[in-house]
C-alpha cells in the first residue's frame, strides 16, 4: 500500500470514530416533550357522556389528542408470581395487569464468561414501565382508584375490581406454554343503571432497551390493519433531518380506524410483546415516555425511555344488566421465527411478521436461517455454522464466479486492441458500437460477464443481512474474542474519545481493500473511477463498523473466500486472447489519373 492509500485509509478511520461525538456535540438532541405518560395509570382518551352509543360491539371511532387528567393508583402495591418452565410472570394489583415479564433462558447482560443465566440476570419484558400490560385507561369510569384484588389458581390469575360507578371488571390471565397468556376482560355492569363506557384503551406494554449496549434504534411497535403490517420505531418519534440532524422530536403516534387493528405489538432488536384481541380494535397508540433513570441508559447516555403502545376501543354503554367481553391472546417471549410461525399457524394470523422476513429478501432470510439452525443442530456452533454457510454459498457461485473472473482478465488483456477500435471510430459512434461488439463476440467476452454474479449475490447478501440483524439465535454466542455475534466485537474503549476499538471490521477491510486491489479494472472504466472503487471498501467500513460481528465475520470469510478464487483462477488461467486484433483500417481506392 502506497503512502496515498494509507493517508486516505487514516482519515477515513478518524472520520469514521468522530462523525457520531462530532455530530452531538455540533447539532445536540433536542430533549422529547415531556407527556402525559409518567405515572402508574393514566386516562388517556378523553371521556365525555355524549361519546355513549346504544350497542357493545366495535364501533369505528376517531379519539381526540388526550387531554384528560391522569389517574393514579391510590394504596400500597402487591404483587403474584406465577412460574413456568420458560418465564416468571409478576402481576400487580396496581392496574390489575402483567408488571414484569422475566425470561428465565436469556440474560440480560452478556458477558464472556457466561455459563448459564444467572437468576440476576436475566432479560425483564415491561421493566420499570408506567403502565402494567393488560391495564384500562379511560378515566374513573374504568378505572377508579386503580387498585385491584388478585387471586391466583394454579396458573390461573384473577385480577378484579368494583368501582362506584356500578362497573365491575375482572380480568382473566390463564397462562400457557411458549410464552402465551391467554386473557379474558369482562365489563359489567352492577348498578341496576346503564353505564356509559367512554374512549377507552387496553394496553399492549412498553418495549425498552436491556442494557448499555442494546441498540435503541431497534425499539419500535407494530401493527395489522387487515391488509398489511405497520410499524412506527425510534426514528419516527426522533424526527431527524436525513436521519442525522435534529429535527422536533414526535411524541405519540395514533392510526387505525374502522375497527381494522388485528393485532398490536411493541419490540426491541429481539423481544416482543404482542397482544392479539379476538375482535378487532379501532385504532393502535404509541407513545414515547420517559422511564426511570435508575433502569439501564441508552448507549448514548441519555436518559432512559420506552415506547408505550396500546388497543383504542370506542365508547359504548352498558344497560343495566348488560356484560361486555374482550378475548385476547399474549405473546411475551423472544422473537424466533419459528416459534412465530408456529403461532402464526395456530391464530390463523400472520405475528410471525414481527421477524420482518416479508418481500423477496425476507425469502432468502428465512432459508438462510433455516440453514444456520439446521448446521447448528448438527453439532456446529453459530458462528462456524456461518462460516459453513458463506462456503456453500461461494461453492453454489463457483462456476459463475470463476467464468466472471476469466472474462474480466480476457477484458482486461484486450484493451488494447478494443482501445484502437474506439480511436479508429471515434466519429462514427454507430459503427465502432458494432465493431466492439463484433470484437468481443469473435473473443468470447462479454461487458456484463463482471456484473451478472455481483447482481446474482445482492438477494443473498441482504438475506443474510436481515436474517443476522434479527436471529436471537446468534445473542450471546461467542467466537474468538467476541462474545456476542449479535452485536459488535468492541475489545475495548478509547479512554477520553469514547471510542469502541472493533477488530473484525477493520480485519474485512483489509480483506476488501486486498480483493480490491486484485479486481481487474473494468473495460473503458475513466482513471478517475478506477481509484474510486479502489477506495470504496473504506465506506463500507464505514458503514458496517459498529454493526454485529457475526454480520463481519461474514463478510470478512466471503472476502477471503473470493481472494482465494481470483489467485486460484489467476494460476490456472489460459492464456489471455492475444492473438485476436483490432480490424485494420479500411484501404482507401487510388485515386484515378487525369
Amino acid at each position: 500500500m502506497d503512502r496515498k492509500s494509507i493517508i486516505i485509509v487514516v482519515i477515513s478511520f478518524l472520520l469514521l470514530m468522530l462523525w457520531f461525538p462530532l455530530t452531538n456535540f455540533l447539532w445536540p438532541p433536542k430533549p422529547a416533550p415531556q407527556t402525559t405518560n409518567q405515572v402508574a395509570l393514566q386516562t388517556n382518551i378523553p371521556a365525555t357522556q355524549t361519546q355513549a352509543v346504544s350497542t357493545v360491539t366495535n364501533q369505528p371511532v376517531v379519539p381526540a389528542t388526550p387531554t384528560a387528567p391522569l389517574v393514579t393508583a391510590q394504596g400500597p402495591e402487591e404483587l403474584l408470581e406465577v412460574e413456568t418452565t420458560e418465564a416468571r410472570f409478576i402481576f400487580t394489583t396496581h392496574g390489575g395487569g402483567l408488571k414484569t415479564i422475566e425470561l428465565k433462558q436469556y440474560p440480560a447482560v452478556i458477558t464472556c464468561n457466561d455459563k448459564g443465566v444467572d437468576p440476576t440476570n436475566r432479560v425483564r419484558l415491561n421493566t420499570a414501565a408506567p403502565l402494567p400490560v393488560m391495564a384500562l385507561l379511560g378515566g374513573e369510569v374504568v378505572q377508579g382508584d386503580g387498585l385491584f384484588k388478585l387471586t391466583q389458581n394454579g396458573q390461573t390469575v384473577v385480577a378484579e375490581k368494583s368501582l362506584t360507578t356500578g362497573l365491575r371488571i375482572i380480568k382473566e390471565f390463564a397462562i400457557s406454554s411458549n410464552y402465551l397468556i391467554n386473557v379474558k376482560v369482562r365489563l359489567e355492569s352492577q348498578s341496576g343503571e346503564p353505564v356509559a363506557l367512554p374512549s377507552h384503551e387496553v394496553a399492549i406494554g412498553t418495549a425498552s432497551i436491556l442494557g448499555a449496549r442494546d441498540d435503541p434504534t431497534r425499539l419500535g411497535a407494530y401493527w395489522f390493519n387487515g391488509e398489511k403490517k405497520l410499524s412506527v420505531d425510534e426514528a419516527w418519534f426522533a424526527n431527524k433531518t436525513l436521519g442525522c440532524f435534529p429535527g422536533t422530536p414526535r411524541t405519540m403516534y395514533l392510526e387505525g380506524g374502522n375497527s381494522n387493528v388485528a393485532w398490536g405489538a411493541v419490540h426491541s432488536q429481539f423481544f416482543a410483546m404482542a397482544t392479539i384481541p379476538k375482535e378487532r380494535a379501532a385504532q393502535v397508540r404509541v407513545v414515547r415516555i420517559p422511564l426511570p433513570v435508575a433502569t439501564n441508559a441508552v448507549p448514548s447516555g441519555a436518559p432512559p425511555f420506552g415506547l408505550q403502545a396500546s388497543l383504542v376501543y370506542p365508547a359504548t354503554v352498558l344497560s343495566a344488566t348488560q356484560a361486555l367481553e374482550r378475548e385476547f391472546v399474549l405473546y411475551t417471549g423472544p422473537k424466533e421465527y419459528k416459534r412465530l410461525a408456529r403461532l402464526s399457524n395456530r391464530l390463523n394470523t400472520n405475528i410471525d411478521t414481527i421477524m420482518d422476513y416479508e418481500g423477496f429478501f425476507g425469502w432468502f432470510a428465512q432459508v438462510l436461517l433455516s440453514s444456520m439452525n439446521a448446521l447448528h443442530g448438527m453439532g456446529l456452533n453459530y458462528a462456524m455454522a456461518i462460516i459453513a454457510i458463506t462456503i456453500i454459498i461461494k461453492l453454489l457461485f463457483w462456476p459463475l464466479t470463476n467464468a466472471s473472473t476469466k472474462s474480466m482478465k480476457r477484458m482486461a488483456a484486450l484493451q488494447p486492441q478494443m482501445k484502437a477500435i474506439q480511436e479508429k471510430y471515434k466519429d462514427n459512434p454507430q459503427k465502432m458500437n458494432r465493431e466492439m461488439m463484433d470484437f468481443m463476440k469473435k473473443n468470447k467476452v462479454s461487458p456484463l460477464g463482471g456484473c451478472l454474479p455481483m447482481l446474482l449475490q445482492i438477494p443473498v447478501f441482504f438475506g443474510f443481512f436481515k436474517m443476522i440483524q434479527s436471529a436471537i439465535e446468534l445473542r450471546g454466542e461467542q467466537f474468538l474474542w467476541a462474545c456476542d455475534l449479535s452485536k459488535p466485537d468492541t475489545i475495548f474503549t478509547i479512554p477520553g474519545l469514547n471510542i469502541p476499538v472493533n477488530p473484525l471490521p477493520l480485519i474485512m477491510g483489509v480483506t476488501m481493500l486486498w480483493q480490491a486491489r486484485l479486481t481487474p479494472p473494468s473495460p473503458g472504466m475513466d482513471p478517475v473511477q478506477q481509484k474510486i472503487m479502489k477506495y470504496m471498501p473504506l465506506m463500507f467500513l464505514f458503514i458496517l463498523y459498529n454493526f454485529s460481528a457475526g454480520l463481519t465475520l461474514y463478510w470478512t470469510v466471503q472476502n477471503l473466500l473470493t481472494i482465494a478464487q481470483m489467485k486460484l483462477t489467476k494460476t490456472k488461467d489460459e492464456p489471455g486472447a492475444g492473438p485476436a486484433k483490432a480490424p485494420a483500417a479500411p484501404t482507401p481506392p487510388p485515386k484515378k489519373r487525369k
